[in-house]
């Protein structure tokens, strides 16, 4: 594990959350928004979204089908924008218009799960957690850190035990820059990672794709021949 800790840390030494905010409020907004979504679709969208609604009152002043217009390029954009105006509404009734420091608290808000708010806790107010999005997941497995039908609940717990506390959240952003830009879903980079030596599932695709040569030079000869 401090091997590959130390090797991601080589590679993306600037990671961070690449979700646009200046507050507590806008990060929970962006990130509530950026599931199933691309962090580069939600920057454009909140470019605009965040100078027109600056408070959670804003959300509240506009009927719910100009906010839906407002996010309509993102994915689920009908419930997304119904959970950001209850979770407006509870933000105000209840902690006075500021988001929640709490993990708990935060997880009871409309739309916001346990990745949300471990991406809040840690990134708003310095609380060291991990977020297993789908990049932290995948690399996660691919590694051997965890098991291929691991949860995504199974997959945290384990990164938690392995990567010391002070280092949980700049390895959420470092695992998350090494699936994003490295070891994407699909064409990772495995002949020139770094890891490659510790990852049996790209030692797998870098043998494969050393058979699918051979077995093309094969037929290639023999149909020469």
């Amino acid at each position: 594990m401090r091997h590959i800790l130390d090797t991601i840390a080589d590679m993306f030494p600037d990671a961070r959350c690449e979700l646009n905010h200046r507050n507590p409020f806008e990060l929970t907004i962006a990130v509530l928004l950026s599931a199933q979504c691309t962090d580069e679709t939600v920057n454009k969208v909140t470019a605009h979204l965040f100078e027109k609604y600056k408070k959670p009152e804003d959300y509240l002043a506009v009927p719910v089908e100009e906010l839906e217009q407002d996010i309509r390029r993102i994915g689920l954009f009908r419930s997304k924008a119904a959970n950001i105006q209850k979770l407006c509404r509870i933000l105000i009734d209840k902690y006075g218009g500021e988001v929640p420091r709490e993990h708990a608290q935060l997880t009871e808000l409309p739309g916001v799960g346990r990745k949300t708010a471990n991406v809040v806790v840690s990134n708003a107010f310095g609380v060291p957690a991990i977020a297993v999005d789908t990049h932290v997941e995948r690399v996660s497995k691919r590694l051997g850190i965890a098991k291929p039908d691991d949860s995504v609940l199974e997959v945290e717990k384990r990164l938690m035990k392995l990567v010391p506390r002070e280092e949980w959240t700049l390895t959420h952003h470092r695992l998350i820059f090494f699936g994003r830009y490295h070891c994407k879903a699909q064409n990772p980079q495995c002949p020139v990672c770094p890891l490659l030596d510790i990852c049996k599932e790209g030692q797998r695709r870098m043998k494969s794709a050393v058979d699918r040569k051979n077995k093309g030079k094969t037929v290639n000869l023999t149909s020469k021949g």
